[in-house]
């Protein structure tokens, strides 16, 4: 997947804008440089990001707005299939939507999300350096399980997966949990589902420190902007 040519070449641009942020930071910040400059890059990558992450909010909003109209269709209609799907398809159209409209613009970002945490994991050619730099006495390219004890113990990664904890419940509490509840279908299976944004924490146990510092800037921004945009964008 990694050596895909469009996925190839943007974990080589980022590897570059990555060294040459370590570089500026270098002077001000000493050792913490490489960490901090992964933090940097995740968070204007996600700035990059933002005009899908105001769709995907756009679409959830029409989405709740039209699933009362919805529930009443198959409630009405759930004898005849075919005449609850071309209700349902009214609304949309006359909606001026559609219900892959909030999967779209997720959609559109993974290529570029891949290749950042690609940059992060050591899959592209110019990554070793990087991941040679130290972050809170650790490399950035190590892991919590691969030292040569089996458990690397380091106060850099007990902060990064209580952070990572911290951004998933709250996660959790303010963004899946009000999603589920508002959503027009309601199941046993959304109540496990909902845990879905602690697999971060598990991840970062084994992907290198540089990974982890990427899902905690990359899931804390997630957050703070479907928080933000849900409050601002109009219903």
């Amino acid at each position: 997947m990694y050596t895909l040519g469009p996925i190839a070449a943007a974990i080589n641009l980022l590897s570059a804008v990555l060294a040459a942020l370590t570089g500026i930071l270098t002077p001000l910040t000493g050792a913490l440089a490489a960490g901090l400059a992964v933090l940097a890059l995740t968070v204007a990558v996600r700035l990059l990001l933002l005009p899908l992450g105001v769709a995907q909010v756009r679409a959830e909003k029409q989405r709740a707005r039209l699933a009362p109209r919805l529930a009443e269709i198959s409630e009405r209609h759930g004898g005849n299939p075919e005449r609850m799907v071309a209700e349902q398809r009214r609304v949309y159209v006359e909606a001026g939507t559609s219900p892959l409209a909030g999967c779209l613009p997720g959609l559109a970002q993974i290529p570029l999300v891949i290749a950042l945490y690609g940059l992060f994991v050591g899959a592209g050619a110019g990554e070793e350096p990087l991941l040679a730099h130290t972050f809170g006495g650790v490399e950035l390219g190590s892991t919590l399980v691969s030292s040569a004890e089996g458990v690397l113990v380091a106060p850099v990664f007990a902060v990064l997966l209580a952070l990572l904890a911290l951004v998933a419940w709250a996660n959790r509490r303010y963004v899946v949990l009000p999603m589920t509840r508002n959503g027009p279908v309601r199941s046993p299976m959304l109540g496990a589902l909902s845990y879905m944004p602690f697999t971060t924490v598990a991840v970062a146990v084994f992907v290198p420190l540089a990974a982890g510092l990427y899902l905690f800037a990359s899931t804390a921004w997630a957050l703070a902007e479907k928080v933000v945009l849900r409050r601002v964008l109009p219903d």
